[in-house]
């Protein structure tokens, strides 16, 4: 199974394993429990399938018998997958809605504000020139 079409769990502990780079399974249960507790076998058992499926390896740590995961690809395709699926099912392919519904639920930073006008202006200008 392709990493962009991951069961809900395992591509819930991959995200968390993308942002924080590497880290253990104590680490992942502490980074996500507050949307998915888990149990530590409960956190093990997805970790394993992720290996099985080559998007995880895993090392000793440098201390006691833990591990340290650390994923073995970017998460770009199963992204793109997500926001899609999230597009066509939720905003019938509207993606003005999409992001109005986004920047609703959490505003842009000011920073965030700055990057979103340099891309609105690559975009500008990417149409501008097919035009």
């Amino acid at each position: 199974m392709p990493e962009d079409r991951l069961p809900d769990a395992e591509l819930e502990v991959m995200a968390c394993l993308w942002r924080l780079r590497e880290a253990t399974a104590r680490q992942l249960r502490e980074a996500m429990s507050a949307y998915r507790p888990m149990a530590h076998a409960s956190m093990v058992t997805p970790l394993g399938r992720l290996e099985a499926k080559g998007l995880v390896r895993r090392a000793k740590g440098p201390v006691g018998k833990a591990f340290v995961y650390t994923p073995t690809g970017r998460p770009g395709k199963t992204y793109r997958r997500v926001v899609g699926d999230v597009l066509q099912r939720v905003f019938g392919g509207n993606g003005l809605a999409l992001v109005t519904s986004l920047f609703e639920t959490k505003p842009p930073t000011p920073a965030e504000v700055e990057q979103l006008q340099r891309l609105l202006d690559q975009l500008r200008q990417r149409t501008d020139n097919e035009e």
